[in-house]
């Protein structure tokens, strides 16, 4: 179907796809410090992941991030959520979140930063990217053959709020 059939010539909410990946080791979840340079997150926690680039899937995306960010290849990935993250402009992020089982931890650094592998009980206490401690818990209780998540995030009153969807109509709203 052409573009002028899909709509995307009308002024409607358009979303920019990215990536955040998981990989867990056991009782550890494996997280991407941020390098002190960088103009985003610096020094904070966060998954992989990254843009999802022109002509990929956002699987494809998931795994080539995983290659560039942590020179892993070959990790089965599952899709457990998609948090949609409203900026309150015309544009938003639109974030699909992997978990991955690994058999071995490993160590990598990049312009990105330093990967780090945590516990999942102390993984709180870091100094998290501002969403993490919401979806966290839902990427480290999912089990294979459940459903994925579904959340938006978005700021009230310079606040930030995410709220979970279920497929049963159920809804979560948590504040930071």
């Amino acid at each position: 179907m052409p573009a002028s059939d899909q709509g995307v010539h009308l002024p409607r909410y358009k979303v920019i796809p990215r990536t955040l990946i998981f990989l867990v080791h056991g009782e550890e979840i494996l997280l991407i410090r941020g390098a002190p340079t960088k103009r985003l997150w610096a020094n904070r926690y966060n998954g992989l992941g990254g843009h999802v680039e022109r002509g990929e899937d956002p699987l494809s995306a998931a795994k080539r991030e995983l290659r560039e960010e942590a020179g892993v290849e070959n990790v089965r990935l599952h899709g457990v959520g998609v948090l949609l993250v409203d900026v309150q402009a015309d544009t938003g992020v639109c974030i699909f979140v992997f978990r991955g089982e690994v058999r071995e931890k490993f160590f990598w650094h990049s312009e990105e930063g330093t990967l780090e592998w945590a516990s999942w009980k102390d993984v709180q206490k870091l100094p998290l990217v501002e969403d993490l401690p919401q979806i966290l818990p839902r990427v480290l209780t999912w089990q294979q053959g459940e459903p994925p998540f579904w959340a938006i995030s978005r700021y009230e009153n310079e606040q930030l709020m995410v709220q979970f969807h279920s497929e049963e109509g159920n809804s979560s709203l948590l504040r930071s």
